[in-house]
């Protein structure tokens, strides 16, 4: 049964219209119910519409179907206010009022490259989005996505393949696979990463949702890398979001024969950074990553709502007599080792493993070369 506060949190998501002047009541108030209990008055001086005033006055009523969901214990709801919420999202131009997780949340906090392109991409557009995100995977780094069919379905499925991180957003409900065809898909990420949505259970897919759906992705990460993309698409959207919200753009270049490369020369051609090679993309975003492991720190001492989530595994395994942390160390050796064979190695999650490495990388005992780990000393 969903606790007070997420029912009361649900109301002002159902309030819906602008989400500022609800961020504004949540920060004012502290939490959900104090926010409600404030009244019209309070509702009115954070800016909220008469529309959105009298839908707070109604009676909390959660639906059955987001009742349901939120009684596993694998499904989160993770509100403005919410110490978990994470830091990248945070920063971005309009965050959501709160998030639907299907999995483990605290993965949201995780270094993160949105790969995204066409959904009729080229044979060779595929292997591109392949080649890169198993690279970024590999490298420690999450790749996050859309889960729409093409060039987003490729970058998921190859860091899947690898046992990496990966994490789709949606502009769907959480529970609700986009297209059908990936419901094997959503149900993979959802158990070894996290599916994302500002949009309740049970919620259909609209044309207006998958553009605000991409200034989520854009948000919770530190650079959009956009693999084939059609001079009109959703992709140059979500690279455009992120450009706003001050990440770097990435694209691969395509031959000046093929309509679905004119999309990632035209963001060249405005100051997107044209790669090659997934290395390219890990060095320029080694320094935001540092700084991201860095905010996790500082969430250590509090659990984080999944219960195993990364930040509760890195914590146990921050202190070297942990042993986690020592069975990692003893995984690496003086040559580079490739993220997969760390978690074959030591039987970790792929995401404890990546999160435990970062803040080594931060302790100046781990380096790491061509997305490959070694002890530095």
């Amino acid at each position: 049964m969903p606790s007070d506060d997420a029912c009361a949190l649900l109301t002002l998501i159902a309030a819906a219209g602008a989400a500022a002047p609800r961020r504004t009541l949540l920060e004012r108030h502290g939490n959900a119910i104090a926010a409600l209990d404030a009244g019209p008055a309070a509702w009115r001086d954070a800016g909220l519409s008469q529309a959105q005033i009298e839908a707070l006055s109604r009676p909390c009523r959660i639906a059955t179907l987001t009742r349901e969901w939120l009684d596993s214990p694998t499904h989160h709801l993770l509100g403005w206010n919410d110490p978990d919420y994470p830091p990248q999202l945070r920063r971005s131009p309009d965050p959501p009022l709160a998030l639907f997780v299907a999995g483990d949340p605290a993965l949201l906090w995780h270094p993160s490259v949105a790969v995204v392109g066409s959904r009729s991409p080229t044979p060779a557009g595929r292997e591109n989005a392949r080649d890169f995100a198993r690279a970024l995977a590999a490298s420690g780094l999450s790749v996050a996505s859309g889960m729409a069919a093409g060039i987003d379905t490729a970058a998921h499925e190859a860091a899947l393949a690898i046992h990496g991180i990966t994490v789709a957003v949606l502009g769907t409900g959480p529970d609700i696979p986009y297209p059908r065809t990936n419901t094997g898909l959503h149900a993979r990420i959802a158990e070894s990463g996290a599916v994302v949505s500002e949009y309740p259970p049970g919620t259909g897919p609209l044309a207006f949702q998958f553009p605000s759906r991409n200034r989520i992705l854009a948000g919770l990460s530190l650079a959009t890398l956009v693999i084939e993309a059609a001079e009109r698409s959703g992709a140059l959207i979500t690279a455009r979001l992120a450009s706003e919200a001050g990440r770097d753009v990435f694209a691969v270049p395509g031959s000046i024969h093929n309509p679905l490369a004119r999309g990632c020369h035209r963001l060249i051609r405005d100051g997107a950074a044209l790669v090659e090679t997934a290395d390219e993309v890990i060095a320029a975003l080694a320094p935001q990553a540092t700084l991201l492991a860095r905010d996790l720190q500082t969430r250590l001492g509090a659990p984080i709502h999944a219960g195993q989530g990364v930040a509760d595994q890195v914590g146990r395994g921050s202190g070297r007599d942990d042993p986690d942390y020592q069975n990692l160390w003893n995984a690496l050796g003086h040559d580079p080792t490739a993220m997969d064979q760390l978690v074959m190695r030591t039987g970790l999650t792929a995401a404890a493993v990546s999160s435990m490495l970062l803040l080594m990388e931060l302790d100046g005992r781990v380096a790491s070369q061509h997305g490959r780990y070694f002890r530095s000393r």
